[in-house]
């Protein structure tokens, strides 16, 4: 049929017409995601923990839609009914394939397993494409499930993501909601978005609108609003969509056509201005509020990896690990030396490197950071974990102090484009630094990825090797550039800023 539709494609109509007609016809304007994304990866594995849940089922493996379809037939004409993983069912078009189809007194139960830690609104959407699809085709549903990550799990290790414990208690990695009453009031419209879908894709490319990030971040942000001015308004710090549209139905494109007095906001005013004169801004106060911290200074930065599904005894879904932190230390006559910590042995490294920034850290001297709250909850987190080093976690986390707001109080350049970011800083500051010459990690993401496949068993010692020193180049030049940032607001030269490692 032509135009055939799926569920993630009805998706795609409901959020904007336009993305579905842009996935269809001018793919290659998305922006994707690489396979290698963590996000992506960590969904993968999302979906085989729940399918290990139940280990009589059979997976759907084929690739091809017209084979998954006939597989699915197939195990559904059987006299013994099975737990299906990926089943593929079609009705006039619309195709849909289910997390899992569980069997239930002669009817099923539709099970739909997201990564997330809470259920959201546009699920409900999801289940009922599905749903209908599936009671069209024939199948008969009991009851129709959400199944979500259950953020208080705590994994007790061996593989084991759902026990009855002794008392009768579970501690389970899903939490299951049932949202049949949910799903089933959407079920009616379904045959009315396929056919406004439908036309949708044999029409015109529809208007733009505003549902670019509601309910996921579309792909083709870029293709449809793309820079046409070096300083678009979106590049105000902290500015809504709907101060956006407001400011440019007002003729009002680029940041330096809004004129003074517009801006409520003084923040925004003060880029505003900057911007119009076209040179950096370095305020008064800076020098002072960092004249007043003693030596040595310590400039400090953690590298963590979340995980959906917990790998390490003892840790939640989605808690902040730290794997690796970089520290430069600077003395009062200008010296500085290095130290760092990296574990990608593929154990919990989170003992050996609390025990060792606690060597390094020692018990006295500033310790700036680069967005405190990140920092502090980390240390937090390894303070309840290790009751033995709490307190002088804690102390450590007394003593943090954070440059960003310094940062933002005193200094902009043009070339920030609303962010201060370390990476957006920097290149500004006449530092040498940049992120753009260092090789296989560059930011946060491609850290956490580079750390992923480190620890993967399958990994070789050369690539290890490799990845192992690209992650330490990389967490070094976080806290170089701190440094390099800190003495630039306090008026002082460069200097030799790169230290023993």
């Amino acid at each position: 049929m032509k135009n055939d539709l799926s569920k993630s494609k009805l998706m795609a109509f409901l959020q904007c017409p336009r993305r579905l007609y842009l996935q269809v016809h001018e793919r290659e304007h998305a922006e994707l995601s690489g396979e290698d994304d963590p996000r992506i990866s960590e969904g993968k594995r999302v979906g085989e923990v729940a399918r290990s849940l139940h280990p009589d089922g059979v997976l759907v493996e084929d690739e091809s839609l017209s084979g998954a379809l006939k597989t699915t037939r197939a195990l559904l004409s059987g006299n013994n009914p099975r737990v299906l993983f990926e089943p593929a069912i079609e009705h006039d078009g619309v195709c849909v394939r289910a997390d899992m189809l569980v069997p239930a007194k002669g009817r099923f139960d539709l099970i739909e397993v997201k990564s997330a830690t809470a259920v959201k609104e546009h699920y409900y959407t999801d289940v009922a494409i599905q749903a209908f699809v599936l009671e069209r085709a024939g199948l008969g549903l009991r009851r129709l499930t959400l199944q979500h990550i259950n953020k208080d799990f705590v994994y007790p290790g061996g593989g084991r993501y759902h026990e009855v414990k002794r008392n009768g208690t579970i501690n389970s990695l899903f939490v299951e909601c049932d949202v049949t009453k949910e799903a089933n009031s959407l079920m009616r419209s379904v045959s009315r978005w396929a056919r406004d879908a439908r036309k949708t894709l044999n029409g015109k490319l529809p208007p733009r609108t505003s549902h670019c990030a509601d309910p996921v971040p579309c792909e083709f942000l870029a293709h449809c609003y793309p820079e046409e001015t070096k300083y678009p308004i979106s590049c105000l710090p902290r500015i809504k969509e709907t101060e956006i549209a407001a400011l440019a139905r007002r003729g009002y494109q680029d940041i330096r056509d809004i004129p003074s007095g517009v801006l409520r906001n003084a923040t925004q005013e003060w880029v505003r201005a900057v911007t119009v004169r076209g040179r950096a801004d370095l305020r008064s106060g800076a020098r002072e509020a960092l004249s007043l911290l003693p030596y040595p200074r310590y400039y400090f930065d953690f590298e963590t990896i979340n995980f959906a599904v917990p790998i390490w005894k003892g840790t939640r879904p989605y808690q902040q690990i730290p794997f690796q932190w970089s520290c430069h230390i600077e003395q009062q006559s200008g010296t500085t030396t290095h130290e760092a910590f990296l574990d990608i042995a593929g154990e919990d490294p989170s003992r050996a490197l609390a025990k060792a920034l606690l060597a390094v850290l020692k018990r006295r001297g500033p310790i700036l950071v680069y967005n405190k709250a990140f920092e502090s909850r980390v240390l937090d987190d390894l303070a309840v974990r290790f009751p033995d080093l709490s307190e002088r976690l804690q102390a450590v986390r007394a003593r943090l102090v954070d440059l960003l707001p310094i940062a933002r109080k005193h200094y902009y350049h043009p070339a920030m484009r609303g962010s201060w970011s370390i990476k957006a800083v920097l290149p500004t500051i006449g530092s040498g630094l940049d992120y753009g010459d260092l090789c296989e990690v560059q930011d946060g993401g491609a850290a956490q990825t580079a750390y992923l496949e480190s620890i993967a068993g399958e990994t070789t010692r050369k690539r290890k090797q490799v990845l192992k020193n690209a992650l330490l180049e990389y967490c070094k030049l976080d806290t170089l550039g701190m440094v390099a940032l800190a003495r630039f607001l306090e008026g002082k030269r460069k200097g030799d800023i790169q230290g023993r490692t």
